[in-house]
């Protein structure tokens, strides 16, 4: 399946208000799907970019495409956590580090992806990570630890670590046995949580249609916070595609009686929070100068 051309919905503002952000600490932009943005004063992270159209029937994109990011003046490093399309993407994440940066990915994303195409980096910038792996970039240091997801080959989860905090992202990752572990090392000030539910999707390559499972249900995203001790949960993906989107605020009630989230984050595509504190960051023309 190959997505070769970026349609931006909101031409350049995502892009530009990035680039003019500078956060004292790390701030962090949700991109639909699984993606997001980090940015620090001297390093910025993307992690699963994706900015394709879908693939309908089966992948039918229900949000903006929010950047071209070939309009994206600074990215020093991409995170991938499997090799599914919407994740692994040469199209969104080729012109991110098509001047400099690292595309870091497990083998199977590099040697089995989702997508026919060029893979869009000059194999001296494909760092092939593992479980067990520490990185650093720029003033982030990144920890590649376990994930389940019975739909990809090699799924890895990211601890990405600052002075100004511990972000988490285990790719679409359901309750996995190493939560608990993880939650034990780390104090993962937010951590991101792909949520969903089980809809009735039509699958191209054989021609069925049927009940899909791809994301967590409320109470596994529960259970998984519990077990990673999160304190501020962000879910995600809940908005991305037709047959399996979510709402993110049930997650209120399903929480209320477990001590892990401490905060539920409930952002749209575009909306920025910083990792340092709760709640969305109002984009610059939203704030007093």
């Amino acid at each position: 399946m190959t997505q070769d051309t970026i349609h931006a919905t909101w031409g350049t503002w995502l892009a530009d208000e990035i680039a003019r952000t500078e956060p004292d600490g790390v701030a962090v932009w949700y991109l639909g799907c699984n993606g997001f943005v980090l940015k620090s004063q001297a390093t910025t992270l993307f992690v699963d970019p994706y900015f394709g159209d879908g693939d309908p029937p089966t992948l039918v994109r229900m949000i903006p495409v929010p950047i071209d990011p070939a309009a994206v003046d600074t990215c020093d490093a991409v995170l991938v956590t499997h090799e599914h399309i919407d994740h692994m993407h040469p199209p969104s994440y080729g012109p991110l580090i098509e001047e400099s940066g690292t595309l870091y990915a497990p083998e199977a994303a590099y040697e089995e992806p989702d997508y026919d195409g060029d893979l869009r980096v000059d194999t001296d910038r494909r760092e092939r990570i593992a479980v067990g792996d520490e990185f650093s970039v720029g003033d982030f240091t990144v920890h590649v630890r376990g994930a389940d997801d019975g739909d990809a080959i090699e799924p890895v989860s990211f601890v990405v670590d600052h002075d100004a905090g511990t972000f988490f992202h285990p790719g679409d990752s359901k309750p996995a046995d190493a939560f608990a572990a993880i939650g034990r090392e780390f104090d993962i000030d937010l951590g991101v949580l792909a949520f969903g539910t089980v809809g009735r999707i039509h699958h191209t390559d054989d021609g069925g249609t049927r009940p899909t499972k791809w994301y967590m249900t409320e109470s596994e995203v529960v259970e998984a916070a519990n077990a990673l001790r999160v304190t501020r949960l962000l879910p995600s993906h809940y908005d991305m595609w037709k047959g399996v989107a979510a709402d993110p605020k049930s997650l209120h009630e399903h929480a209320a009686s477990y001590e892990y989230p401490r905060t539920l984050e409930v952002v749209s595509v575009g909306d920025r929070v910083d990792l340092g504190s709760p709640g969305v960051v109002g984009p610059s023309t939203h704030r007093e100068s």
